[in-house]
């Protein structure tokens, strides 16, 4: 059914990367022209010569809830990265990737680890909490051919917590299946739906805005890497108390998100001159 409904979206596309390949020259440099500076991360032909369409997607609102755990989202996240011309593969170069976007986590260090000791001995300005959402492998960001998969890390990122406190890795990520669709997860969660986006063309750029990508049957494994150096010589794991407070490890059917998005995407050749 979701495919049905992005064949016209998908024919669209197609037809515009096509026709901007096909009057473009090719691309001799590493540097976006003006106007598509925002592609700066998708690589060139010398640099990646199987990126052909140039992609990037920003999420720009919802949330992420694992565990008892719930961030909403208020910090833009960029996703810039080429495919092929059937808009398989993800292929960077240096600028490109996630980015690195820190959303503040309610509750701070005191809330994820139940330790209010913390706060006679740090103060509360020094326990905010902030979580960054990374790569933990090779995405299928494909939008027309949903489920999107997208393999991720979060880095609880606060000085108490060590440089390492992270929920999933690369060996074992939490595991997204995105779609605009009406999920089917396990109870307790129950189905919720998402949105697809609305499609237009500026210029040689083709824009899908104020789509909303959800997943609620995902798992989320428990923390690691979190550790606590008292007087800068006596480590304390924190993984523990986190997985305790935070309700991890968390089986599917009991964590969910919502990410709110718009993509756009145009030629290699046009963003490379």
């Amino acid at each position: 059914m979701i495919a049905s409904k992005f064949r016209g979206l998908v024919a669209a596309a197609v037809i515009a990367v096509a026709a901007t390949a096909l009057f473009a020259p090719l691309a001799h440099a590493a540097t976006p022209a003006p106007g598509y500076t925002q592609f700066d991360g998708c690589p060139s032909e010398a640099e990646n010569p199987k990126s052909e369409v140039c992609t990037r997607t920003v999420v720009d609102g919802g949330y992420f809830q694992m565990g008892s755990k719930n961030v909403p989202i208020t910090k833009p996240i960029t996703i810039v990265a080429g495919t092929n011309s059937s808009f398989e593969g993800f292929y960077t170069n240096s600028k490109g990737g996630m980015s690195k976007a820190s959303q503040k986590v309610p509750g701070g260090v005191v809330g994820l680890t139940g330790l209010t000791w913390l706060l006679e001995l740090l103060g509360s300005e020094a326990l905010t909490l902030y979580a960054v959402t990374e790569l933990a492998g090779t995405p299928d960001l494909n939008l027309f051919a949903p489920p999107i998969e997208l393999p991720i890390k979060v880095h609880l990122v606060n000085s108490t917590l060590g440089n390492n406190c992270y929920v999933g890795s690369t060996s074992n990520p939490i595991k997204l299946n995105l779609t605009f669709g009406t999920t089917s997860p396990p109870p307790p969660n129950t189905p919720i739906s998402g949105k697809a986006p609305e499609f237009s063309e500026e210029g040689e750029i083709v824009k899908f805005s104020n789509g909303t990508l959800v997943d609620n049957s995902f798992a989320a494994p428990g923390a690691s890497g979190c550790v606590l150096t008292l007087f800068g010589f006596i480590p304390i794991s924190l993984n523990g108390f986190v997985n305790e407070q935070a309700g991890l490890p968390s089986a599917a059917g009991n964590n969910a998100t919502e990410e709110n998005f718009n993509l756009e995407l145009t030629s290699r050749e046009r963003v490379y001159p």
